[in-house]
């Protein structure tokens, strides 16, 4: 079985691994390159004492190679559409599962051996070019902290491998229950962005709770590392959370239109920009304060390990599905 399932992905799995070697090059080169950018900007800095300012004094990344960074989140996809996809509806269309299951070989050895090599394969194509990736933004993850953003945060660490391995249990069990390579292609597609679309709008933000800090208004807060913004708003004094208010030093007093702005502070609201601080110190006095609610950056690979776990899972229970269709559906 294993040598049948060479025979037929050999060609595929040549031209993925050339794609993979030219992107790896690619990657390596100018990932090289960046990297000592972001060396020689550290070690000015540290001389000037100006690493506080770094990240709005150095630029990296952009072009066409940061561009296709952000186009590996179709790589799990294409692996699940060109690989799962037709595994067992090109075998039903054409009938050589006809001769197949009719052999020494059982249904189950047969789907065993085929889905194994096809996970396994997507796993460790998805898994290198996450890893290649993953290195390549460690100087724009070091210099604007942005690695847990949407976006970024699908295309590094191990999330990647998971969306492969499911990619591809999607594409066999949509060939499974459809028997037609195209429709399993189109159905393969549309299932996986839904599913990626709802786990990362949705479903992500309450892996672990939310951490909540409230601060005083004539104060700004930044939490440290890379982390992910949920909310920012105004506790009012008697407790409530708005995030219709914003508030703090260095921007206007914004959103009192609803509560309305205490009458005691009113009048300081149409004095000068230079006297918002008067605003502020009023707000403070009446028992305003702000808060930020985030996802700390110590969560990345907490958050990695989860999303991973949750799309492996999925993909069992695809596979699951298609050994149920398979053993029960006549040849």
């Amino acid at each position: 079985m294993t040598w049948v399932i060479w025979r037929q992905y050999r060609v595929t799995a040549a031209i993925a691994a050339a794609i993979l070697a030219a992107f790896a090059v690619l990657f390596l080169i100018t990932g090289l390159h960046q990297a000592a950018q972001w060396h020689t900007a550290l070690a000015s800095c540290a001389k000037n004492g100006t690493c506080d300012n770094l990240s709005r004094t150095v630029s990296l990344g952009g072009g066409v190679v940061y561009a296709l960074t952000l186009l590996t989140l179709a790589v799990p996809l294409l692996f699940g559409m060109f690989w799962g996809g037709p595994a067992v509806a090109r075998e039903r269309e054409t009938g050589t599962v006809q001769f197949a299951w009719t052999q020494s070989v059982t249904r189950r050895h047969w789907l065993s051996v085929k889905t194994g090599w096809l996970l396994l394969a997507g796993a460790v194509f998805g898994g290198a070019v996450a890893g290649i990736v993953t290195w390549w933004f460690a100087p724009l993850n070091a210099l604007n902290l942005y690695q847990f953003t949407q976006g970024r945060f699908d295309i590094q660490g191990i999330a990647p491998v998971g969306y492969a391995v499911f990619a591809v249990a999607l594409g066999i069990a949509a060939g499974a229950l459809i028997g037609r390579s195209l429709p399993a292609l189109a159905v393969t597609a549309g299932v996986f962005v839904a599913v990626r679309v709802a786990v990362t709008y949705w479903v992500r933000v309450h892996y672990l709770p939310a951490v909540t800090t409230i601060y005083s208004v004539t104060q700004n807060f930044t939490p440290k590392g890379a982390y992910w913004p949920l909310a920012q708003g105004v506790v009012l004094p008697g407790g409530q959370f708005t995030t219709n208010l914003s508030v703090g030093p260095g921007y206007i007093v914004t959103g009192f239109h609803g509560p309305g702005l205490p009458a005691a502070c009113q009048s300081l609201m149409n004095q000068a920009p230079g006297q918002m601080s008067s605003v502020l110190a009023c707000l403070q006095r009446l028992g305003y304060r702000s808060f930020t609610t985030y996802q700390p950056g110590y969560r990345f690979w907490p958050f990695q390990f989860i999303e991973t776990g949750l799309f492996v899972a999925l993909a069992a229970v695809l596979i699951a599905v298609t050994f149920f269709v398979v053993r029960r559906r006549d040849a």
